[in-house]
């Protein structure tokens, strides 16, 4: 049941309130009641912070696919943004957090102080006009020419004002291919630029879940404290027994996920005639005892990457849950939006158990670089007492 709850504010909050309103889409009432929580959150948590974990932040944090990744990894999350107001609805219902909306329109002073910066960042061509201009002039170029109007910039401008110790990036494989190279050379530029050491491999899902999936992953040291002792490796260790597909699936599952006969027979002849005509494309029936194709976020259109046979039926479809289970949420994840939504959002995730150890991997290095940088400091003060 609601209740109702009346307050008196100075004229100068309700104009912010009203501008946020305006800006974010949602009424006053729901921005009140978000902030309300927000509040009652972090006094619930403050209390229970561990001071000897490290800390991160979730920027593109999607439905927190990252979020669970480090929190497994005993790190600790100060701070998530997502503008996708879906998506939010999701990451509220399962970590009690309502994520910030526009990153492009935070200071990087607002957020916290975090060891780790994470982000699954958007691919975006980076524009050479300007740099192009300056080169010709000889005036020296930054990441802020190279990066401006780009969601990285934002992830350039935060770890310059945050200086956190560590990064971890993850997008497409096609990332290191994109716009001939462009855009992964501006990128490594950047962040070297940015006194950050760094590392990339791309990484597949399909040891830890039944899915090829493909990812680059980039990780990054900070160089100004920890100077020549950074040698971070992909030392992944998949599972003995890979998942097969069968190990995903409900066993009991709606009729409205079966397709129906007209979208069954269009898909039919939709890849017969890229058959004939010598290409690829069409829909994948999906074995059971092996894994599926990438899952996309467009998935929600007709499932036709991802289908399921049925005996004497036409093929299904991937439940919500199902595909969550693809990307290896727990079952305790809950999917509070619709199917559709649910599509888009697991389809836009990211493999959760390989994130994890990726994610372990790097508090463990973390965790090896600081205890070094401690015996350097004890040695000097030593150093220091005998020379006294």
């Amino acid at each position: 049941m609601a209740r109702q709850i009346h307050i008196r504010i100075d004229d100068d909050t309700y104009e912010e309130l009203n501008n946020y309103s305006t800006v974010s889409g949602q009424t006053i009432q729901n921005c009140m009641l978000v902030a309300i929580r927000q509040l009652l959150i972090k006094a619930k948590e403050e209390p229970g912070r561990n001071p000897d974990g490290y800390t991160f932040i979730d920027l593109f944090a999607g439905i927190g696919g990252m979020r669970i990744a480090f929190e497994a990894a005993g790190a600790q999350c100060v701070y998530s943004n997502e503008w996708n107001k879906y998506s939010q609805q999701t990451y509220y219902a399962n970590f009690g957090v309502q994520p910030d909306g526009d990153i492009t329109k935070v200071p990087a002073e607002n957020i916290p102080d975090h060891d780790i910066l994470v982000a699954g960042f958007p691919c975006q061509p980076f524009s050479i006009a300007g740099v192009s201009k300056k080169n010709s002039l000889g005036r020296a170029t930054g990441f802020e020419d190279k990066t401006q109007g780009t969601l990285f910039f934002d992830i350039c401008r935060i770890l310059k004002a945050k200086r956190p110790k560590a990064f971890m990036l993850e997008n497409v494989k096609n990332l290191c291919s994109h716009d001939r190279g462009r855009t992964f050379k501006v990128i490594q530029e950047s962040l070297a630029e940015l006194n950050y050491k760094i590392f990339y491999q791309v990484v597949d899902g399909k040891d830890y879940v039944p899915q090829h999936r493909e990812r680059i992953v980039i990780v990054g040291f900070d160089m100004l404290r920890y100077e020549n002792n950074i040698d971070f490796h992909f030392d992944l260790h998949p599972l003995k027994r890979k998942p097969v597909l069968r190990d995903i699936l409900e066993s009991k599952v709606d009729s409205k996920y079966t397709l129906s006969d007209k979208l069954w027979d269009y898909l039919q002849n939709y890849a017969a005639k890229h058959r004939e005509a010598g290409n690829g494309f069409g829909y994948g029936i999906a074995p059971p005892d092996g894994i599926t194709r990438t899952m996309s976020a467009r998935y929600y259109k007709d499932g036709s990457e991802i289908l399921i046979e049925q005996k004497g039926k036409n093929p299904r479809r991937l439940t919500p849950r199902e595909c969550a289970r693809l990307q290896g949420f727990p079952d305790t994840f809950k999917i509070p939006v619709s199917d559709t939504q649910a599509y888009k959002q697991f389809g836009n995730s990211v493999v959760v158990p390989l994130m994890t150890e990726i994610a372990k991997l790097i508090v463990i290095h973390l965790e090896q670089l600081d205890a070094v940088q401690q015996t350097k400091l004890n040695f000097e003060g030593i150093s220091q007492r005998q020379v006294i």
